[in-house]
């Protein structure tokens, strides 16, 4: 316990943000938990999910299974203790678990028996099980993994004398995407489909087995057809890594490993699942107009007919998750609205109902959308439930009509933050260049009262096509915790108000969206709260370039951190993991035919104007915007003699705040440099 404590005052700087026990601190990241991917047994009985939670030994996220008894609303483990157990998947009959897991550093999947609780390893595999999904009949298991293909050898040496030490060998680099953030250096080959006896056994290949189809990457989940096929999403192309948005169903023969396609759009055609009774495909997708970001549409085919039908054009959001009702008539899925995540069902003549907002709660570092949920008999539905002060929690409610009845909610995070002062999120919106209407919240900080005015946090987030809300985010509350207000806001280029408004920013990022965070600022300003001569920014990714392109505009913030930013468009598509995408669809040229629209848009040819003191922040591993990206900007504002410092996370890709300690040192960095540039004091 003494080592616990010892570890806890290393990571926060010995309480250097503030100690204070009633609002949330440093050390509390360590606490949190949240739900996530519940499944709801096939007689509705019990709902299982998968509830994470910080090791503070060995500085990681782990999760373990915990089940609610619907009859008895007891809720209790499953499988908890060493390790770490996700995704559970209830077999059709709901006599078995489905669950991931691994022994020694090696992934398997077992099965737990529901009547006994004891547990089966099914596998254990060398690159993990992706999407595994059981058959109709309960008797196979079906997942896709990676298969490795043996590597170009490097050209042959002299022999080396005995006992010599000579260099490590060369590696070669033969691949179109040969590194991956997050991942590292790619080995060769593709991801392929395996099927398994759900008693155990020798996973058996299905797919990748010949020429014709070894290059075909899986894409995504499976669904089986009730004669034993499977419904697959794969790029058919054979240049499929030149073409990233480019995807289709096919329908394969497990038995021969032959291929039917059943879509031929133009475009992402993904996520199968199948109805209930075997005869109706669902879909989500897009038709590839080569925009920065397309609007998900959720369709259906007749698998007899092949006619297909899109459900939500008219809803002009992209849709999430989605899943059949058991009854097969009507489809649940998410999205989200003006920031508010949204769980909804829609008819097959396309009428959409509203079951449940403020779904998320499943990312802890900054008020993403994220979220889970299924769908059970009955009208029983389960989803993850957050707000600005919580975390996501376990919301189990059943549907009769238009009607909801709540029937259990957990509290997973009461014995941490139930004493605790943490400040909620006020609304503002401000009008922008063009009549746009641009959404931002105001977090306070704790104890506010009125009259008082605080320096302000403007924290802008990544992107760009993507959206905030009034979502937990630790990292807001630990800003909040420190006596800054937070403003954070959805400008022209965020998802959740409609194509229109994302591709605002089509070809034309940064631009307009620099006047919308003036203009959220400006009226968090108008609120009375805020010291307009204490105004600080920072963003991370697609945040982390308007930052840099804000103080390449104005003065007017005291300090910024520039985090993983792109600096330099010309050098960041051609070095970025996705180099095959960025060129081809945030431009309308490559970088060596149109420079300038490149170095037009780039934070780097401001460089001139900044005099704001601005520390740049990036992960080491990042190969999503390069770590190349920051030390640009580092030499360039050291060579105009401008206050900056770089931060180096050792080992983060480019989600820096992976691991707790990276999280609550990303937090820290930032409040000590607003600390020494505040003209008001700490």
């Amino acid at each position: 316990m003494m080592q616990a404590k010892f570890l806890i005052a290393t990571l926060t700087g010995a309480c250097a943000i503030t100690c204070a026990d009633d609002t949330f601190q440093p050390r509390d990241v360590f606490e949190l938990e949240f739900a996530t991917s519940p499944a709801i047994a096939p007689d509705g009985s019990a709902v299982v999910y998968q509830r994470v939670s910080a090791d503070i030994m060995t500085d990681r996220f782990v999760s373990s299974l915990w089940m609610v008894d619907l009859d008895t609303l007891d809720h209790r483990p499953l499988l908890a203790g060493d390790g770490s157990y996700s995704s559970p998947i209830f077999s059709p009959s709901g006599d078995r678990l489905l669950y991931s897991t691994s022994t020694d550093g090696q992934p398997e999947l077992r099965v737990l028996f529901m009547d006994t609780h004891q547990t089966m390893r099914i596998a254990r595999l060398p690159a993990g099980a992706q999407n595994p999904a059981w058959s109709l009949d309960g008797a196979s298991i079906v997942f896709g993994m990676f298969v490795e293909e043996e590597p170009v050898a490097p050209a042959a040496l002299p022999k080396k004398p005995e006992n010599a030490e000579w260099a490590p060998p060369v590696t070669i680099v033969d691949e179109i995407i040969y590194r991956n953030d997050g991942a590292g250096y790619a080995k060769p080959g593709a991801s392929q489909v395996f099927v398994v006896p759900a008693d155990g056994g020798t996973p058996r290949q299905i797919t990748g087995l010949s020429d014709d189809d070894a290059a075909r990457d899986l894409a995504g989940p499976l669904a089986w057809t009730p004669d034993g096929d499977l419904i697959v999403a794969m790029n058919p192309a054979d240049d499929a890594e030149y073409d990233p948005q480019e995807q289709d169903l096919y329908r394969l023969d497990i038995q021969t490993g032959n291929y039917e396609r059943l879509t031929t759009r133009n475009g992402v055609e993904g996520s199968p699942q199948l109805a209930p009774d075997g005869t109706t495909l669902a879909f989500s997708g897009f038709e590839d107009r080569m925009l920065g970001t397309h609007t998900s549409v959720l369709s259906i085919m007749d698998l007899q007919t092949r006619q297909t039908r899109d459900l939500t054009t008219d809803l002009d959001r992209s849709v999430g998750a989605f899943e059949f009702a058991p009854d097969a008539e009507s489809i649940w899925f998410t999205y989200a609205d003006h920031g508010v995540g949204i769980l909804a069902s829609i008819s097959r003549s396309a009428r959409i109902t509203e079951r449940a907002r403020n779904v998320g709660g499943t990312t802890l570092g900054r008020p993403y959308a994220s979220g889970a949920f299924a769908v059970g008999p009955e009208g029983l539905f389960t989803y993850t439930v957050t707000d600005p002060t919580r975390p996501g929690d376990l919301v189990i409610a059943r549907a009769e009509g238009d009607q909801t009845t709540e029937l259990y909610r957990t509290r997973l995070n009461e014995d941490l933050l139930a004493h605790k002062n943490l400040p909620s999120a006020q609304l503002l919106t401000a009008q922008s260049v063009g009549g746009l209407e641009i959404q931002g919240w105001l977090v306070l900080p704790p104890g506010h009262i009125p009259g008082d005015t605080h320096p302000m946090i403007l924290e802008i987030h990544g992107g760009p096509f993507a959206d905030y809300g009034p979502r937990f985010s630790a990292e807001i509350q630990l800003f909040a915790s420190a006596r800054y207000a937070v403003l954070y806001a959805n400008p022209r280029g965020s998802t959740s108000y409609g194509a229109a408004f994302a591709n605002e920013i089509h070809h034309n990022y940064p631009s307009q969206d620099y006047d919308d965070l003036i203009a959220i600022t400006d009226a968090a300003i108008a609120t009375g709260h805020i010291d307009p001569n204490r105004l600080f920014v920072t963003g991370g990714s697609g945040g982390g370039v308007l930052t840099a392109w804000i103080v390449g505009k104005t003065d007017r913030f005291q300090a910024a951190v520039v985090a993983k930013p792109v600096i330099n468009w010309l050098s960041f598509v051609l070095t970025a993991d996705a180099y095959t995408f960025f060129p081809a669809y945030w431009f309308s040229a490559m970088p060596w035919e149109d420079p300038m629209q490149y170095w037009n848009r780039s934070p780097l040819s401001l460089v001139g104007n900044v005099s704001t003191p601005t520390m740049l922040l990036a992960g080491e591993a990042d190969y999503r915007t390069p770590m190349s990206e920051s030390e640009q900007y580092y030499q360039a504002l050291r060579l105009r003699k401008v206050a900056t410092r770089l931060v180096r996370i050792p080992e983060a890709s480019h989600g820096i705040a992976a691991r707790p300690s990276h999280l609550l040192a990303k937090v820290a960095e930032i409040l000590r440099w607003f600390e020494e540039h505040d003209p008001g004091g700490s």
